[in-house]
């Protein structure tokens, strides 16, 4: 084999000769000795040279598979090469000095240079390198939710202002001059009949009339507390008849229904209230009254409270969702705790097994009551009947509670310590 094609002769000095192999001169060796034959060169066919240029890149490079089928696409894969070489092709100790000897660089003369590698030549660049694949971002875990926290559906803060300052001025007039109270109460009966009214023309069509119930049931209160019960029914009876005859008025389309609803808006507001009234008249009234009104209030925080807390089973899903069975038992206990201490302390000849009593009788009260008034606005499609009042609703969303608490507070302790 000529071995032009690997370069130039070795300089002085340089060993040329490896031996006598199977494949003849290596590459860098002359021949020389008696180890090689003239005929045996003479048949040996030249290699050609292959020019100077990169190794890789370019449209060279595209026949290199088909010119060298199974064979290495990089410098240092052909290990093995020649026997006793370093596993590059070269033997051991010249693989430094002829590292791309084989790729057209020529060894021992000036035109010898061989291709800059990136352990040769610190300022080595890869011609035509590959591109390398855009750096994917990585997915950033997502955050974890925020924890659920529990809500009472409407704004505490306004609630609980609004709801000391009705108590500032119930408390007031309570204790000042009895017939403030009265007024108080009559001017809550009167817009809880508007709020009523109101809401069943809206909802339903039904046009109970407002006017006879307004008065008649303004006059109901004051009746209450003047006359006492006899003049609460008297009162209750006129205003039926009242509303029999307001209704008149108009078409007859709708009657039985329109006056139907304004003798059940005059029992259910004014005449439950009168209650309150009658309670006012005993000499111990205000604190009858302050007694009523704490118990309903203790039963509703409970059940709140409590429901809030502790509440899973629901007590009526299908008239008001938020109530549940635990928050019952905390309006029960919270009241009979109440009713204890009201009795024993601010009713006159009053007992603590009274109070305990009276608190859960007034738990009971309340409840329904609330439930009572949840299946109307259910019935009629609404969440609350009013917005007067801030956090609350409307007149009729507080009075709901209260107003069948009242003759069952009125009954009670009239049979524990007397009409007084």
């Amino acid at each position: 084999m000529n071995d032009s094609s690997w370069g130039a002769p070795p300089q002085a000095g340089q060993a040329g000769y490896w031996g006598p192999t199977e494949r003849g001169p290596v590459p860098g060796a002359a021949p020389a000795g008696p180890a090689y034959d003239a005929p045996e060169a003479q048949q040996t066919r030249p290699m050609p040279i292959v020019p100077d240029g990169p190794a890789y890149g370019g449209d060279q490079d595209d026949d290199r598979g088909a010119a060298r089928t199974g064979g290495p696409l990089f410098r240092d894969e052909d290990h093995g090469a020649f026997p006793g070489g370093n596993g590059a092709g070269f033997p051991s100790g010249d693989h430094g000095r002829f590292p791309d000897e084989r790729y057209g660089g020529r060894s021992g003369g000036p035109s010898a240079q061989p291709h800059a590698t990136p352990q040769h030549d610190s300022s080595y660049v890869p011609q035509n390198p590959e591109p390398m694949p855009a750096a994917q971002p990585q997915p950033q875990p997502a955050p974890a939710p925020a924890p659920l926290k529990k809500s009472a559906g409407r704004d505490l803060g306004a609630a609980i202002g609004v709801g000391v300052g009705l108590g500032v001025v119930i408390v007031a007039s309570l204790f000042v001059v009895k017939a403030v109270f009265v007024g108080v109460v009559a001017v809550a009966v009167v817009v809880g009949l508007w709020e009523l009214t109101s809401r069943l023309q809206e909802r339903k069509q039904i046009k109970a009339p407002l006017v006879p119930l307004a008065v008649g049931g303004a006059a109901m209160v004051v009746a209450g507390y003047v006359r006492g019960a006899e003049g609460a029914w008297v009162a209750m009876a006129l205003t039926a008849l009242a509303v029999l005859v307001w209704r008149m008025t108009e078409p007859p389309e709708g009657y039985l229904k329109d006056v139907t609803a304004g003798v059940f808006a005059a029992f259910y507001v004014p005449f439950l209230a009168t209650f309150v009234a009658m309670m006012l008249t005993a000499d111990d009234g205000p604190w009858r009254v302050l007694t009523f009104l704490l118990l309903t209030v203790v039963s509703d925080t409970g059940a709140y409270a409590v429901g809030w807390r502790f509440g899973t089973h629901k007590l009526a899903p299908r008239i008001s969702p938020g109530k549940t069975r635990e928050g019952l038992l905390g309006a029960v206990s919270f009241a009979m705790v109440a009713g204890a201490l009201c009795l024993q302390f601010l009713i006159d000849d009053g007992t603590w097994w009274q109070g305990l009593l009276l608190g859960l009788a007034v738990a009971a009260s309340a409840t329904l009551g609330d439930l009572g008034e949840s299946m109307i606005k259910r019935d009629l499609g609404i969440k609350d009947m009013g917005t007067l009042l801030p956090g609350h609703g409307g007149i009729m969303d507080r009075l709901d509670s209260l107003l069948p608490t009242a003759p069952v507070v009125w009954l009670l302790l009239v049979l524990f310590v007397g009409s007084g």
